[in-house]
């Protein structure tokens, strides 16, 4: 069963993304982002690009030929994925087959149009028996 970790509190999502993506690749855990929204996905290729500030973090897409070899994948879509390890959920809604995944990661801003539908997500995943941690990230992930 998907074990579900919500990071809730953060300032600002993308950047509390980025940051955790940070992490996730110095331990060398792939992670497939599902961010099905283009200006969103945008957002987050750029800024996985200067941060940290002294570097960058290496992602592409999944048609990238690099995909196979790199560890953060940004994903519009889900239908069929490169690996089965851990999901980020970077979208408003349950993400489609998120079932298939062992982890899956929710980061949850302190902004109401976020937070409202984390709420939901949370509710959804609960009720549903799937295991759930949640961990307060207002100072850091």
């Amino acid at each position: 069963m998907t074990q579900i970790t919500f990071l809730h509190g953060a300032r600002d999502r993308l950047q509390a993304v980025a940051a955790w993506l940070v992490r996730a690749s110095s331990e060398g855990k792939p992670v497939l982002v599902y961010v099905p929204t283009g200006e969103r996905e945008e957002q987050l290729d750029r800024l996985l690009w200067t941060h940290p500030a002294t570097g960058f973090t290496p992602h592409c897409r999944p048609d990238d030929k690099l995909a196979a070899e790199t560890p953060i994948i940004l994903a519009s879509g889900l239908d069929s994925p490169l690996h089965d390890g851990c999901l980020l959920n970077l979208s408003d809604e349950i993400p489609p087959g998120f079932s298939r995944f062992r982890q899956l990661i929710e980061i949850i801003s302190i902004e109401d149009d976020d937070r409202l539908p984390g709420r939901e997500r949370f509710r959804f995943y609960r009720e549903r028996g799937y295991p759930l941690e949640t961990r307060e990230i207002s100072g850091d992930i």
